[in-house]
């Protein structure tokens, strides 16, 4: 057990060793090995890493990045080219918007944490210039206790990072000096007054003499954990120290610095702000209350994470800017994953970008993506066309054109190439009229405002099942129950929505393209003012046949029994005609809030990704099933006649696999000389294998090192001779 304790097993351990001849050797006419090592080569390629379809077109001559020939290696450079240059100048983009979708959703508590330590600031300057009793308690909170920031993350620790990065920013356009410290960096005290000094001082390798030492050049010298070094350089100025998950850090070693930055508060101007996750009142019972007291503090609650991460979902995804579209089977995914575990919107943009590569760099097709004066139906190759064919929306759109008896159509499109191709550069218009439709009914069914649905459901389910307002809606049913004054506020709300379109969606107003719908619109409106105006003169409630007002019970005695019907009350002319212009609204909005199902378009493969086996492996990653299966069944895996599998243990099995089948029947501790005997016992030279004693005892190591590697079993602390399994989460 010695030997297994001290071996540590690399991938290598168990290949065989190989003695190289010097070619000098081999040949006697060749030169030394020191005349025959090539020159080194130094590169010169540019440094220009960005793709644009022009260098796609003036590089047709091969490759240009590392996106690898597709249709059976049938792929021609330019359209390599053309798919690499596709990703690199969309999603860069697509990133940039949602980092300024991050950035604005955090700009009040930027606003909001910068204001409270810039007062405490301002009154620890002006404090002895200050007269008034009022003044009295913050010019003494200034002098006495330190400002300390309280921020609430919440379990949204990736959201972390970019919020105190950017509050670094502001601090430091403000004169103070920023230091950042995660629980990682602060092991002890001395390892964060390192941090502190080196990064508030700006002290780098020149200012050190390489002995743990820092100055100024002409000055003296101090220790790199020194905060005297620190107050040389600074010289009174504000030093903001963040501890961006404050919960990992020890809570001695917090007392410690707390206590230390009120003892230098007379010479360095310490403020301090704490990422928490959980609350103040947690965090706060954790310190103890002589350190409390020397703080005097605000919290802070940043915007929650689903909030934030529907954000991103609207720009990104939803957004005119996304130019491929993730399917509702990945989408739903996405969202339970995001539920059901705390990844963050990290993680999510993470996914997305993940969609993008998949996408283009697997989809021959992802290259009808480009504008159309980039690629031309000559560049499409027969490679191209007879993956067309293959599609499923392609099948689709051939049925229903036989079907509606365009049997020219179907038959051109099926037997001509250069048809074909000019029907496929067709789709690009297409596409964006759908995209166009589907984003602007998504649009107007927000500016109803009456579903109950998240916006990321009511998405997925208008990508799988589309868009219809049926008369049974339950949207229609919300709206015709609202009286005169909320439906003209509906109907101003759509007008609004038609004007000014939508920003976050990157969806521009469409008013000259709408008269359909907002002369309707405004004739329904003027309408229900005048009714209501009229019914307010008259001092009668304008009510329609939907409202709850013209809905009575009556009651009916028969044979000493009570009988409960609900009947409707009588209408005057002016709720007949508010029951008129309702209709006529649900009307209007059923024939313009509509979207077809993103699999009707034709060729919808080509921009849209909806594959999810990727994923699983990726992001959710089951590594001990995957070892557990392959140790089990070698021989899925293998395909050899000696891995076969049948009902008993094997010895022609591979060590690992035999070791692990008695790891299986082995209880939590197991005694590695009686698994070296049952090993022995299957392979030993008195069964069919007939190893020597030697051989196996090295491959019954090698085994066992693999399993360990693998993380099936570790040192047992009880006893020396035992090895312990590990458990699988």
């Amino acid at each position: 057990m010695d030997a297994l304790d001290d071996h540590i097993f690399q991938e290598d351990d168990h290949r065989t060793a190989f003695t190289f001849t010097p070619s000098s050797a081999s040949d006697p006419s060749s030169t030394s090995p020191s005349t025959s090592r090539p020159a080194k080569r130094r590169r010169v390629s540019s440094k220009k890493t960005d793709f644009t379809p022009q260098d796609a077109q003036s590089h047709s001559q091969g490759p240009l990045s590392t996106f690898t020939p597709l249709l059976s290696s049938r792929e021609s450079p330019l359209c390599i080219n053309l798919r690499a240059s596709l990703f690199q100048t969309t999603w860069p983009l697509l990133e940039s918007r949602i980092a300024e979708v991050l950035r604005s959703s955090n700009a009040t508590t930027l606003e909001e944490v910068t204001s409270f330590l810039s007062s405490f600031a301002s009154s620890a300057s002006t404090a002895p210039n200050q007269e008034g009793c009022d003044q009295q308690p913050a010019i003494s909170a200034a002098r006495e206790k330190i400002p300390a920031g309280f921020i609430i993350t919440g379990p949204n620790i990736a959201g972390q990072e970019l919020l105190f990065e950017q509050l670094g920013e502001e601090l430091a356009k403000g004169g103070a000096r920023v230091v950042r410290i995660r629980s990682g960096e602060g092991v002890n005290l001395k390892a964060v007054l390192k941090k502190i000094v080196k990064d508030a001082g700006s002290f780098d390798a020149e200012d050190g003499d390489g002995e743990g030492q820092v100055g100024r050049k002409g000055g003296r010298k101090y220790l790199d954990y020194d905060l005297e070094a620190l107050h040389e350089v600074v010289k009174g100025r504000r030093v903001v120290v963040a501890f961006q998950d404050s919960e990992g850090f020890d809570n001695a070693l917090l007392a410690d610095l707390v206590r230390l930055f009120w003892e230098w508060r007379g010479r360095i101007g310490f403020e301090v702000l704490f990422g928490i996750a959980t609350s103040v009142e947690l965090f706060q019972a954790r310190l103890l209350k002589s350190t409390a007291r020397l703080m005097v503090g605000r919290q802070f609650d940043v915007v929650q994470a689903d909030k934030v991460l529907e954000s991103v979902f609207r720009s990104a995804v939803v957004g005119g800017r996304a130019r491929v579209r993730v399917g509702g089977g990945l989408l739903r995914g996405w969202v339970d994953r995001q539920g059901g575990e705390v990844v963050g919107v990290g993680g999510f943009v993470s996914s997305l970008k993940y969609a993008y590569m998949c996408h283009f760099y697997a989809n021959p097709l992802s290259l009808l993506l480009a504008e159309a004066g980039e690629l031309g139906w000559e560049a499409l190759q027969p490679e191209h066309l007879e993956a067309v064919r293959t599609l499923e929306s392609f099948r689709t759109h051939v049925e229903a054109a036989v079907e509606a008896r365009q049997l020219r159509h179907a038959q051109m499109l099926l037997d001509d190439d250069e048809y074909l191709a000019k029907w496929i550069l067709e789709q690009g218009p297409r596409r964006e009229e759908y995209l166009q439709q589907l984003l602007r009914s998504l649009h107007l069914l927000l500016a109803v405002g009456l579903h109950t649905t998240p916006f990321t459901e009511l998405y997925i389910s208008a990508l799988s099942d589309g868009i219809d307002l049926s008369a049974d809606s339950q949207v229609l049913e919300k709206a015709k129950q609202l009286g005169p004054g909320e439906l003209v506020a509906l109907v101003e709300r759509l007008l609004d929505a038609i004007r000014d379109g939508s920003a976050e969606l990157d969806l521009a107003g469409w008013e000259d393209d709408a008269e359909e719908l907002t002369k309707p619109l405004t004739e329904i409106r003027d309408d229900i003012e005048a009714l209501a105006e009229r019914a307010k003169a008259d001092r009668n409630p304008l009510k329609s046949k939907y409202s709850a007002q013209s809905r009575v019970v009556r009651t009916t005695v028969v044979a000493q029994k009570v009988q409960l019907s609900h009947d409707t009350a009588t209408l005057t002319e002016d709720d007949k005609a508010f029951t008129a212009a309702i209709d006529k609204l649900a009307e209007v909005l059923i024939r313009h809030i509509q979207s077809e199902p993103v699999t009707s378009c034709p060729l919808h493969e080509a921009w849209l990704y909806d594959a999810k086996s990727p994923y699983r492996d990726v992001f959710v990653p089951r590594p001990g099933v995957t070892f557990a299966r392959a140790l089990s069944r070698p021989h899925d895996y293998l395909s050899c006649a000696c891995c076969k599998p049948n009902n008993s243990l094997s010895g022609t099995l591979p060590t690992t696999s035999v070791l692990c089948h008695l790891y299986l029947e082995a209880g939590a501790l197991i005694n590695v000389a009686d698994l070296w005997s049952a090993y022995l016992a299957l392979v030993g030279e008195d069964t069919d294998i007939g190893m020597d004693e030697r051989t196996a005892l090295v491959q019954f190591y090698r085994g066992l090192g693999e399993l360990r590697a693998m993380g099936f079993v570790k040192q047992s602390k009880k006893k020396a001779d035992h090895i312990a399994k590990l458990k699988w989460l």
